[in-house]
């Protein structure tokens, strides 16, 4: 066993990441920082307000985007962020969030979800459809349509909106319109190591996968879990009825394989809305390449919005 994937170990080294990451929130000037995603994309305002969403796991906080206009009750979009299932990176998501409330005309909720190795599996995919539930329950109190409800994430996070998209299948609902599932992790039953990539040196490297997969599901048998690995081959459930997807790779990505198998069994069931691939892009691309971001987070504001309308 490598030494990162001992749970003891694991669970040092991602405390440790994420102290690290604390102390470069608290400074401005980088690129990761607050104030540099907020800077991103000046053309969509930023027009927000604080949450709590309780749940049995934990209260779950959150930043609601509002969109521009005077919609009485536009549609909701739940979002959530990527980093492992143990990196709080909501930031990140901002300048997506900003775009979508714009240009897709929702209210975006930008969930600050509870995360590995203080909140193992299976808590954060259930924390997760428990926000999602409440959304679209208390959409009348809160100033939004909960009927008309999307979810989504990066990375880690769009594992948990495939999660969540699970969930409301198996339990009887809320309606989702759409789930964006973008570079998502879908199969963690396979080693890092036996995931090949397209180019020498991508960005995910099997120590990261050592640290975040062990972190998150400390016991390797639970690693095959329908909410874990949908796109592993022993995920055998009929999916028909699954909310419909928007499923985004990238070409260079250790992760586009797996996401690409789940295309294809979202195809089977009729549930694939769109498959995008995102040419000359790596993990993470959109964090760093404006161009390319601009373009797919287009792309998707115009799905959730076709979704909503």
């Amino acid at each position: 066993m490598p030494l990162l994937a001992r749970p003891s170990v694991a669970t040092f080294v991602a405390k440790s990441m994420q102290r690290m990451t604390a102390l470069a929130d608290g400074r401005s000037g980088g690129r990761g920082s607050a104030a540099a995603q907020h800077a991103r994309f000046p053309e969509f305002p930023r027009t927000v307000r604080e949450l709590t969403i309780p749940t049995s796991v934990a209260p779950a906080r959150a930043t609601v985007y509002l969109p521009p206009g005077d919609e009485p009750s536009p549609p909701v979009h739940v979002n959530f962020h990527g980093g492992g299932y143990v990196m709080t990176l909501t930031e990140l998501d901002d300048p997506l969030c900003r775009l979508l409330a714009a240009e897709a005309g929702v209210v975006v909720i930008n969930v600050n979800y509870a995360v590995a190795p203080q909140h193992p599996f299976p808590a954060p995919p259930r924390q997760a459809y428990e926000v999602v539930r409440w959304v679209a329950e208390h959409g009348t109190e809160q100033g939004w349509d909960g009927s008309r409800l999307t979810v989504g994430g990066q990375s880690a996070g769009g594992g948990l909106a495939a999660a969540v998209a699970r969930q409301a299948l198996e339990e009887g609902g809320p309606p989702i319109a759409l789930q964006v599932l973008h570079y998502p992790p879908l199969d963690l039953a396979t080693p890092a190591r036996a995931k090949k990539a397209a180019i020498a040196r991508p960005m995910l490297r099997p120590w990261m996968a050592d640290v975040f997969d062990t972190s998150y599901v400390p016991d390797v048998r639970l690693r095959g879990d329908r909410l874990v690995s949908p796109a592993h081959p022993s995920d055998t459930a009929d999916l028909t009825g699954i909310a419909p997807a928007l499923l985004i790779t990238a070409e260079f990505d250790l992760l586009r394989a797996e996401g690409e198998r789940y295309a294809s069994r979202l195809r089977e069931v009729g549930a694939l809305a769109e498959h995008h691939v995102v040419a000359g892009a790596d993990h993470g691309y959109d964090g760093s390449d404006d161009v390319k971001a601009r373009e797919v987070y287009g792309s998707i504001a115009r799905q959730v919005k076709a979704a909503t309308g």
